[in-house]
């Protein structure tokens, strides 16, 4: 499943697109950062097991607006692409998931 996920080229971290909501406040950066992660944690233990569909797409599009809104692009694609998957491709629906979030976690890293 992780192979069949497209690549979609957006960038794993776009500080520029955090910097214009934050004003380059390097404590609120870190804030935003660490609120996204911990709802990306909180997501993932949904997807591991979602129990309906609801369920699953719900942690999807929340962990997809908290990407998006901190400028993690790469992560908010691959939530909008498993999002509609039905429940056989879950599984590795969530790797993937998984594997970008972790990436996206080095960048904020490296950003700093």
């Amino acid at each position: 499943m992780i192979a069949a996920m497209k690549s979609t080229g957006s960038p794993l971290f776009d500080a520029a697109h955090l910097a214009r909501y934050t004003g380059d406040d390097a404590a609120l950066r870190a804030e935003l950062l660490d609120l996204m992660c911990e709802q990306a944690r909180r997501c993932l233990a949904i997807m591991e097991a979602p129990g309906d569909p609801a369920s699953w797409r719900a942690a999807c599009h929340t962990l997809k607006g908290a990407a998006r809104g901190v400028g993690a692009f790469a992560l908010a694609d691959i939530c909008d692409e498993v999002e509609p998957q039905p429940e056989t491709a879950w599984p590795g629906a969530r790797l993937a998931v998984e594997h970008v979030f972790r990436e996206t976690e080095l960048a904020f890293a490296a950003a700093d």
